[in-house]
């Protein structure tokens, strides 16, 4: 393990339309102790060679591949098994970090001596229109994170050195949540960089996380197969508890961000 190396977690199936801009935002960071972990999970179309052409021009960019089509999580989990760095940070193929965004989070965890950090973020749509931002709170711990997501997966970091290398369930959809869940467990408490937002997460109709309903039965399985609880049970927590908070949580941070002043705007014209 390197101490200060960030290892940057991303998986690609046809991703061709956005990875260039992925990577370049990574490229683009102030802080550049850093290495890119890109799996592929079998794509079928030219996102694998357009890797290629940017780690033959950068070695910190490495392309790795799986011999089937296995999901998000198997995907994560072979970068993950071959990073060397000591802090774990996590990035799809279609999202853009901010600049500063790997700077502000090692000195939020210098300044908290914590494991694990996550921040704010916006949120576009396929036309890279800005939609609205997703505002963080100051900190969360495991009681919050059980009740629903806190956390934006394309912010989150976390310490090897204080919480260990955990991986993700091999389940198809919410293995972040269940990620996130662990690794609480682990070092009790994440704080959020709040002072503005870090990266923009785009919202893509044939993405992994779109169609919620379709979600429901993989939530569920979070609480019946990663923590254990019955099938009835984990119904019940999804009900009574997941449910509200959820929705609480899209209601706040639409009256939060209604008028936020650049919604509407094209990511590329926004200045950072």
């Amino acid at each position: 393990m390197t101490d200060g190396l960030v290892s940057i977690i991303t998986t690609i199936y046809n991703s061709e339309a956005y990875i260039a801009k992925t990577i370049e935002s990574v490229q683009a960071q102030s802080y550049s102790n850093w290495e890119m972990l890109i799996t592929d999970d079998c794509s079928q179309d030219s996102g694998p060679q357009i890797v290629r052409t940017y780690a033959a021009a950068d070695s910190r960019i490495k392309l790795l591949s799986l011999d089937k089509n296995s999901g998000p999580g198997v995907a994560r989990n072979n970068s993950i098994i071959n990073a060397e760095g000591r802090y774990i940070a996590f990035l799809d193929s279609d999202d853009i970090w901010m600049p500063d965004k790997l700077k502000r989070q090692l000195e939020l965890m210098t300044e908290k001596n914590c494991g694990m950090v996550y921040s704010s973020y916006l949120t576009c749509n396929e036309d890279n229109i800005v939609t609205g931002m997703v505002k963080c709170r100051s900190h969360v711990k495991y009681w919050r994170m059980f009740c629903d997501n806190a956390v934006g997966f394309l912010t989150m970091m976390f310490d090897r050195e204080k919480c260990g290398t955990l991986l993700l369930p091999e389940i198809r959809k919410r293995q972040d949540w269940a990620l996130n869940m662990s690794l609480l467990k682990k070092c009790r408490i994440a704080y959020g960089y709040k002072d503005e937002p870090l990266a923009i997460y785009k919202i893509r109709s044939g993405s992994v996380s779109s169609g919620k309903l379709s979600l429901v039965k993989y939530n569920i399985s979070i609480y019946h197969l990663v923590l254990g609880y019955s099938k009835f049970k984990s119904v019940i927590i999804f009900f009574f508890i997941f449910l509200p908070f959820y929705f609480g949580k899209k209601i706040l941070n639409f009256f939060k961000t209604m008028f936020l002043p650049v919604r509407g705007m094209s990511i590329h014209k926004l200045d950072f």
